[in-house]
């Protein structure tokens, strides 16, 4: 099966968030992917197959389950599609039949997520205190993607935090991950975050576009304003430029192919 690993949200090898992107020959099961992807290792594993012209169905899947959506191994598929195909715009279709258009914009990729709406939660001192957080600014839940939104006031803090992974597990169930988020400190971007996802994928996602479809619009009702340039302050560091449009978020980025080679089914 051809594999290719790629960085996406970024434009130097080994930085942004590395996801796999398999294309296979023949049917594969669900426990198959999930055994590849675990495998592999990465936050997330792509699987994509082309349906008909430049409509391509898409699956993803982190070491420990399936996810519905991601935006860095959308990203990193696209980048495969556009380095191998003529195809100027494509579009993927995920296993919830949504409908992801993706274009390629000159070294860029501008890609079309939908938006969820978040809504007011309760969030318990364990997890605030696994964390390493000292005062939460303001605190939102996403039902749709369930990832809990933490504010902070400060980006520094944000990227010093060092969470107790396995106080913060223990701390709440029922959930995919939290997203803590600061306002920018610098004038190149708007706002920072991090998101931490020990119950359903790895400790931390290096870089995350999927969130976009929640927290562009959570920071376009605190700044009012719909267009943002984001960065993610993990280890590895990432940047996008998101948009949103109505019930619609535009997520534009760069990716690096860093290996392409054969998976042994």
């Amino acid at each position: 099966m051809k594999t290719y690993f790629v960085d996406s949200f970024t434009n130097e090898k080994f930085k942004g968030n590395p996801a796999a992107v398999c294309l296979p020959n023949t049917e594969l099961d669900s426990e198959t992917m999930q055994n590849i992807a675990t495998e592999i290792g990465f936050s997330e594993t792509a699987f994509i197959k082309q349906i008909s012209d430049n409509n391509y169905s898409i699956r993803f899947f982190s070491p420990k389950t399936e996810i519905p959506l991601c935006g860095h191994a959308t990203l990193a598929s696209s980048k495969i599609v556009f380095d191998t195909t003529s195809f100027e715009n494509i579009k993927f279709i995920n296993a919830e039949n949504v409908e992801l258009p993706i274009a390629k914009v000159g070294n860029k990729i501008k890609m079309q997520f939908p938006v969820y709406n978040t809504q007011e939660t309760e969030v318990p001192q364990e997890m605030t205190d696994a964390l390493g957080i000292s005062e939460i600014s303001n605190k939102r839940y996403s039902p749709k993607n369930k990832i809990i939104l933490i504010e902070i006031k400060c980006a520094i803090e944000l990227a010093n935090l060092k969470p107790d992974f396995t106080a913060l597990v223990n701390s709440y169930s029922g959930i995919n991950g939290v997203l803590v988020t600061a306002v920018s400190d610098t004038a190149n971007f708007d706002f920072h975050y991090r998101y931490f996802w020990p119950w359903s994928g790895t400790n931390e996602d290096p870089v995350t576009g999927g969130v976009q479809t929640f927290l562009t619009k959570y920071w376009s009702e605190r700044l009012n304003k719909t267009k943002f340039n984001a960065y993610q302050s993990s280890s590895r560091t990432g940047t996008m430029s998101t948009e949103l449009v109505a019930d619609k978020v535009f997520i534009l980025g760069e990716a690096v192919t860093v290996l392409e080679g054969e998976f042994n089914l």
